[in-house]
């Protein structure tokens, strides 16, 4: 009687089968993927909405804007018709040429905030996850001191020493958001320095500058790209949160909070002027929100 080795290669079992020893099916799941059959609707709206807006911002004047400073008191408060698609404000301005026109100063600013608060943040969570000691302990401290303070009354405050203005009111924002940054790199850099390969950077002797910046920053950027998504959202709705009480971009600029602030007063005779920019920052920010949901989506199935 021959006795099979303990180490020869077991049978394969047939797709679908039992196997009876270990009482767990054999068949193997199919492997996840990246992108589905067909194309997303939801993702390729968002995608295609927030391209409009860059382009809008980039260069109005393909979408036939008019002049968004031209006053024209005999056409003031006017609904939306064939010769103004949204309508005119108490000045008789067209509001779609200063829709298309504030969308450039709105993403502008949104952009700042979002630079500030990443680029900042990114870079002390990166130092307080891979230092430690000492060095952890007083980034992260400072990062609970600005979680304590609420993001708009920390954005209120430091407008209040920088004075009002687009780009100040942009600042703001993003260094209320640099502790949430901070946070997720820190929370990405401990999990990466534990690594094998990072083991192995150390031991061949590379310098600690070097595995910071060759072996952790790059592999700590994947959660970083779907916050950027996410901050950028929440950047356009503060700046547009400012810019509405009065702290943001100065008149007679457009922008699409302000727009919002300005129409405000006639909202019982003159919806669109409050209608048309609220669309428009609140499309823009779900828009950004799915684009990060994309983003984590794609790095959950990458991991």
């Amino acid at each position: 009687m021959t006795l099979r080795s303990a180490t020869a290669p077991r049978p394969a079992s047939a797709p679908g089968e039992t196997d009876a020893d270990e009482g767990r099916t054999t068949a193997a799941r199919p492997a996840p993927r990246l992108r589905g059959p067909g194309v997303r609707p939801g993702l390729a709206l968002a995608v295609g909405w927030l391209l409009v807006v860059v382009a809008a911002g980039l260069a109005p004047e393909l979408f036939g804007a008019a002049d968004p400073l031209a006053v024209h008191p005999a056409d003031k408060l006017h609904g939306p018709s064939w010769a103004h698609p949204f309508g005119t404000d108490s000045l008789g301005r067209d509001q779609y040429a200063r829709l298309v026109h504030g969308a450039g100063v709105s993403l502008l600013s949104a952009l700042i905030a979002t630079g500030v608060g990443l680029v900042t943040g990114s870079l002390l969570g990166l130092l307080a996850g891979f230092l430690r000691g000492a060095a952890d302990l007083v980034i992260m401290r400072i990062v609970d001191m600005l979680l304590s303070v609420p993001a708009l009354l920390l954005s209120l405050s430091l407008i209040a020493a920088l004075g009002p203005g687009t780009h100040n009111a942009a600042i703001a924002v993003g260094v209320a958001s640099i502790a949430t940054c901070a946070r997720i790199m820190r929370a990405e850099v401990l999990r990466i320095r534990e690594s094998r390969y990072v083991d192995a950077a150390h031991s061949s002797g590379a310098r600690r500058t070097r595995v910071l910046f060759r072996h952790v920053l790059p592999n700590a950027l994947g959660p970083v790209w779907a916050l950027a998504a996410l901050e950028f959202a929440a950047a356009i709705l503060a700046v547009s949160s400012l810019s509405f009480l009065g702290y943001g971009v100065l008149p007679p600029t457009p922008e699409w909070g302000s727009m919002v602030s300005d129409g405000r007063d006639y909202l019982s005779v003159a919806w669109w002027l409050t209608t048309f920019p609220g669309l428009a920052v609140a499309m823009t920010v779900i828009a950004a929100n799915r684009l990060s949901r994309a983003f984590d989506s794609e790095r959950t199935i990458l991991r």
